[in-house]
């Protein structure tokens, strides 16, 4: 009986010992150890997070410094070209007006040096002839203007006069200044007297 009473006061003492406030605070430190490792995991995987953005961003304003970079040279590069294009795109005109250019010293040459009017007269709408054909291989067409509907998307009025008869009212008697077209643009307006 005794060795069963010293047994039992074992297991009392056993038990009592696991419901100390002691082993209640070594598994409180084990749980709180184990939320600090929780924490610090935690912590590592933000500052892994903020290191990755970091990089990312270093990486983005990389990519979008070198892009500006090049846009800026594109940009640069086509404004010279346009320059260029400007200083040369007429180059090809001047030397095409050359020849009519000749064209008028002969005339004027002969003018100086011939009595005969009829020749003169022929070279000069030769001259202007030539020189027509140019302008409309460049792309230049006349406006129409005489005898037609008066347009403002043609025409500029400089001067309105009565009809000559009821068919001209509203339409274009004279035109004291050709206007032209620019492949289908209005580069210059036609200067008419409009019939009222």
């Amino acid at each position: 009986m005794t060795k069963d009473k010293s047994k039992l006061n074992k297991e009392d003492l056993e038990a009592k010992e696991a419901v100390t406030p002691e082993n209640e605070t070594v598994e409180e430190v084990g749980a709180t150890e184990e939320k600090v490792e929780v924490l610090k995991t935690e912590e590592e995987k933000k500052a892994d997070e903020i290191e990755a953005l970091k990089n990312q961003l270093s990486e983005v304003t990389d990519k979008y410094m070198r892009l500006s970079a090049e846009f800026d040279n594109y940009r640069k590069r086509t404004l010279k070209e346009k320059m260029e294009l400007t200083k040369s795109a007429g180059e090809k005109i001047l030397l095409n007006v050359l020849p009519v250019m000749d064209n008028f010293e002969r005339a004027l040459k002969s003018v100086d040096e011939s009595n005969d009017i009829k020749g003169v007269k022929e070279g000069i709408h030769l001259i202007y002839t030539n020189f027509k054909d140019f302008m409309i291989q460049q792309g230049v067409k006349e406006i129409e203007a005489k005898n037609l509907a008066f347009d403002t998307d043609l025409h500029e009025a400089i001067t309105k006069i009565p009809a000559p008869s009821k068919k001209m009212k509203g339409k274009v008697v004279d035109c004291v200044e050709k206007g032209y077209y620019l492949n289908d643009k209005v580069i210059r307006f036609s200067k008419v007297v409009v019939g009222e």
